[in-house]
């Protein structure tokens, strides 16, 4: 099993990012795909989740607007797309998949800094 996620790196205030999840080695379709992030200091807290069937995708407050999750069956990735990106944001972002079992990916770092 591996989730590999990509995509991070340095941003300016205001910039955008798109993180990419690739699964491999279990069931891609039927599980929940999420994003998570943790800031230094802090607690990993849930950012977008995408469901498994009819795709139904939900928010952290702090992102609504912002961040869309979105999924490629076909490609076993989902991915993260991140607009207006703030200082806030800036965290080491993992992939989770969850459904009989639960995975995790090593994590990507995105730094939102001018």
């Amino acid at each position: 099993v591996q989730l590999v996620e990509s995509g991070g790196g340095l941003v300016q205030p205001g910039g955008s990012l798109r993180l990419s999840c690739a699964a491999s080695g279990f069931p891609f379709s039927v599980y929940t795909m999420s994003w998570f992030r943790q800031a230094p200091g802090k607690e990993r807290e849930l950012v977008a989740v995408i469901t498994a069937i009819g795709g139904n995708t939900n928010y952290a407050d702090s992102v609504k607007g912002r961040f869309t999750i979105s999924k490629d069956n076909a490609e076993n990735t989902v991915y993260l797309q991140m607009n207006s990106l703030r200082p806030e944001d800036s965290a080491v972002y993992y992939c989770n998949a969850r459904w009989l079992m639960e995975y995790w990916g090593q994590g990507t770092q995105v730094t939102v800094s001018s």
